[in-house]
């Protein structure tokens, strides 16, 4: 099959068949006195960087959320929760914009959102015991539920899915911020976010969304190892996969409340 790069079509190489000649016999001496220098090959992607780098970003997560559980009275838990997500945002922003996914990015960015994860999930602890290991259950089960069907093929992710699923992420975001607007000149909001049918159906999907944000991940990985992406790609992947499986473990987390009332 011809190659599409340009570099390696027709003859590039001095293969013509009475093109260029033989190179004069100076020439040929000066290749052999040249110095011979091969440049060290960069070392590629595997499916084992990315398990190792997202376990080490989850597993920063999970200590610092345990640390701000264990110190940080349930009474400020709310507050830090919020100071450390609006952290989080800023660095997850300039992650995803810059591209810039290194190990210290990365790893400050799972122990920010760590701290605000702990202190949620204290504050939602406090009031429904037992409702934070539902919650990592519930989360798991979806992590492996799309693992599945990525696998399987049953959901091919395409470029017009992954614009879909973008363009709905975006969309939540959007009335996420619009909810909290109206929150603050009365007591609910638009709704959405409230222990009624609305809000179980808002948080359903946004749940779904989550979990199609997992399939994007999982793509990129699978497209990262087959196109022979750099190592340090794995760090990105890494990031993409705590993002989408806290957004899934919060919105679990509401979800359960809401029947637990």
């Amino acid at each position: 099959m011809e190659s599409r790069n340009p570099a390696f079509r027709g003859n590039a190489f001095g293969g013509q068949g009475g093109g260029y000649g033989a190179p004069p016999p100076q020439h040929l001496q000066d290749m052999y006195n040249a110095p011979s220098y091969a440049p060290p090959a960069q070392r590629t992607m595997t499916y084992d960087d990315v398990v190792i780098r997202s376990f080490l970003s989850l597993a920063t997560l999970v200590a610092t959320g345990a640390l701000t559980w264990a110190f940080v009275p349930v009474q400020t838990a709310r507050t830090i929760a919020v100071v450390a997500f609006l952290l989080q945002l800023g660095i997850g922003l300039y992650i995803s914009f810059s591209g810039k996914a290194n190990a210290p990015l990365v790893l400050a960015f799972s122990a920010v959102y760590g701290v605000g994860v702990g202190g949620v999930s204290h504050y939602y602890e406090t009031f429904y015991s037992g409702i934070v290991f539902q919650a990592v259950i519930g989360t798991a089960l979806a992590f492996a539920a799309m693992l599945a069907v990525h696998s399987l093929k049953i959901i091919r992710v395409t470029p017009k899915f992954a614009r879909f699923v973008c363009a709905a992420g975006l969309a939540l975001v959007g009335l996420m911020l619009v909810n909290l607007v109206v929150g603050l000149f009365n007591d609910s909001g638009i709704g959405i976010r409230e222990n009624g049918p609305l809000g179980i159906a808002f948080s359903v999907i946004v749940i779904l969304v989550g979990c199609f944000f997992l399939l994007l991940d999982f793509d990129s990985i699978e497209q990262g190892v087959r196109a022979g992406a750099p190592e340090k790609f794995a760090w990105y992947c890494a990031f993409g996969l705590t993002l989408s499986l806290v957004w899934i473990y919060l919105e679990i987390l509401r979800l359960l409340s809401y029947f637990r009332d």
